[in-house]
């Protein structure tokens, strides 16, 4: 196997608020409004949202409704971009978990959650790259 990950979904429990969340976040899809997965091109990898019992059953786990121990992360180029992408979670409806501030790491990070609970990093990190793209590039 490549050390690679290609898809992200994330089990909701309302697609249609999930996805106007994302969506008001300024990430573009190219579903169709009755479609019952959405997917977004993030980078190089997708991520889907998909109704959080039809993603168990799938998988084939027992969904106790509570958080699944994983966190999405998203790196900025700057500072004042995790403060520009806290204000824009804010704006669409996120929970701000954890306000911007300076870390114990050296970088500069907050976190947001989603109308289904998913947290969501946002973090700068002095010592990683961050392609025009979006790949992120670990340090040598």
């Amino acid at each position: 196997m490549e050390q690679r990950l290609s898809l992200v979904t994330l089990g909701v429990s309302d697609l249609g608020r999930a996805r106007r969340f994302y969506e008001a976040l300024g990430w573009t899809t190219r579903a169709e409004p009755d479609d019952d997965v959405v997917f977004f091109q993030a980078g190089g990898m997708i991520v889907a949202l998909w109704g959080r019992d039809q993603l168990a059953e799938d998988s084939g786990v027992a969904d106790g409704g509570g958080w699944g121990g994983i966190t999405l992360a998203y790196n900025t180029r700057s500072q004042d971009e995790v403060d520009a992408v806290v204000e824009e979670a804010r704006a669409a409806g996120a929970r701000i978990a954890r306000e911007p501030a300076a870390t114990f790491w050296g970088g500069y990070s907050a976190v947001f959650v989603d109308p289904d609970g998913h947290p969501w990093e946002v973090a700068y990190n002095p010592h990683w790259q961050i392609g025009e793209d979006g790949s992120v590039t670990l340090p040598d």
